[in-house]
């Protein structure tokens, strides 16, 4: 039965991280701003948000994670310098990242994890289910899955996790589901989660990827929450927590996405979504893409 739940308005992005799988390079620049071709990842983040209809965004950050503040604020000077050389094109795309939304920023003071990072947004979000986003993950707009998984959440109340079926040998790299199928063939029901688990362990192939739409009860069983894999605390565990309680929070949904993803928290997947991506641009693609046949005939 289709039930009326609070409409969600806000986003959180967790941006703290070390970025420590792309030094040197994070040393001085945080991992959410390297150029995916020509825009910062974190920019495809937001505008996912955007188009979602969640124009309330909130940036949890940490230190030496100031440019991420700077890059959707105004720019007077540059944009001055573009007004006199008459550059319209460049100034609407340097002006395009400050009017996206209304962003806020607050910081985690520590590194305790995911968990922590989306405990931290509970005086901004309130008592309202809310979006997480993670930078790791882009997601082709072509594809709308935050807004298929707020769909869900406003027919079923509780939580939804975005799950995308991998090979058995990948799923000790991401959060694992325990599931049943709905009457909705891209909608299974959440009943357990586990976090990283060795294959012979694992539930199901469906892994958790970096989209959530949370009900705010998540922030009392965060609180609770004690430190898990890695010493940090876990998403997933308190996910968890959700999923075998409904009357806690609502139950735990899962969103089977079969969209295209573009995974830049790895060297050879960031490289692999900006090869991607370029070929699909109109203003780069053609001659890209000629030249990327060259280059790839000469190789073989």
């Amino acid at each position: 039965m289709t039930q009326s739940h609070p409409r969600i308005s806000k986003a959180v992005i967790p941006a703290a991280g070390l970025g420590t799988r792309f030094l040197p390079a994070t040393k001085a620049t945080p991992k959410e701003m390297l150029p995916v071709v020509d825009k910062p990842a974190i920019q495809y983040v937001v505008e996912e948000a955007v188009a979602a209809g969640l124009g309330d965004v909130l940036m949890v950050t940490g230190r030496n994670k100031r440019p991420l503040e700077d890059h959707f604020d105004r720019n007077y000077e540059l944009e001055s310098a573009l007004q006199k050389k008459g550059d319209a094109g460049r100034l609407a795309k340097v002006q395009e990242s400050s009017d996206l939304a209304m962003i806020h920023y607050v910081r985690q003071g520590d590194p305790k994890g995911l968990g922590h990072a989306v405990l931290c947004a509970a005086p901004h979000v309130g008592h309202e289910p809310f979006a997480v986003l993670l930078g790791d993950d882009l997601i082709d707009p072509r594809d709308p899955l935050l807004q298929r998984m707020i769909d869900v959440q406003e027919q079923y109340g509780g939580s939804v996790i975005a799950l995308m079926e991998v090979a058995p040998e990948q799923i000790h790299l991401y959060g694992c589901a325990a599931v049943e199928s709905t009457e909705d063939s891209d909608v299974v029901k959440v009943g357990g989660l586990v976090e990283k688990p060795d294959s012979a362990d694992a539930p199901s192939n469906y892994a958790i990827i970096g989209r959530y739409v949370l009900d705010p009860h998540i922030f009392d069983i965060l609180r609770k929450t004690e430190p898990g894999r890695g010493g940090e605390i876990q998403l997933t565990d308190a996910l968890q927590r959700l999923a075998e309680d409904e009357s806690v929070g609502g139950p735990v949904h899962g969103v089977v996405f079969k969209g295209r993803r573009y995974d830049t928290g790895d060297r050879g997947d960031y490289l692999r979504a900006i090869v991607r991506l370029a070929c699909e641009r109109e203003d780069l693609g053609p001659d890209f893409r000629t030249w990327l046949r060259s280059y790839v005939a000469e190789e073989m």
